[in-house]
């Protein structure tokens, strides 16, 4: 059994779940979320909590209960107070700007990148260089940092390229002359 998927989730105040089917729909303060589960699980909203309970004892379901039990705690936490990564660009000259809903990126290419920001992201830049990304599903989050990593990966000899806060980059130890 699901260690995690046995647990409930509370509520907070302002937010409200409601399950149709296979659809779970989650609205708070910060915005609206929904979700659909084709797995082996049972979401059940009881006032205050919401219960995944397995619908078989499967191996399968009982993955599935925990990651659909994940799922909708991350969405819940997200209407409430969202999610936040943040991502640096180095490198000399390299350096981001936003237009309209599109970001501007200039790292060592000979034309700049734009990159059309999605529904539902919000991207802030602070010195030319630092960016913050955060938005309310986790999932989109992590998906348009990582988009921006692909951008221009961090190489291993000088550390130039676009990091995503928290990632380890393995840097080498360049040529040397004997």
């Amino acid at each position: 059994m699901s260690r995690i998927g046995k647990l409930p989730i509370n509520l907070p105040e302002k937010v409200s779940v409601s399950v149709e089917k296979s659809l779970v729909r989650v609205e708070g303060p910060k915005g609206k979320l929904e979700k659909r589960f084709n797995a082996p699980v049972a979401i059940k909203v009881d006032g205050i909590e919401v219960t995944v309970n397995q619908l078989d004892k499967s191996r399968f379901a009982q993955a599935m209960q925990g990651t659909a039990r994940s799922i909708i705690a991350n969405m819940i936490h997200g209407v409430t107070e969202g999610f936040t990564k943040n991502v640096e660009i180095k490198g000399v000259g390299f350096r981001a700007s936003i237009e309209g809903n599109k970001l501007n990126l200039n790292v060592g290419y000979s034309h700049p990148i734009d990159y059309t920001i999605p529904e539902g992201i919000n991207i802030s830049i602070t010195d030319n260089t630092k960016l913050k990304v955060d938005g309310t599903d986790k999932q989109l989050v992590g998906e348009v940092c990582a988009k921006l990593k692909r951008f221009y990966p961090p190489e291993p000899y000088k550390g130039k390229g676009i990091h995503i806060e928290g990632e380890y980059v393995r840097r080498k130890e360049g040529k040397t002359v004997a």
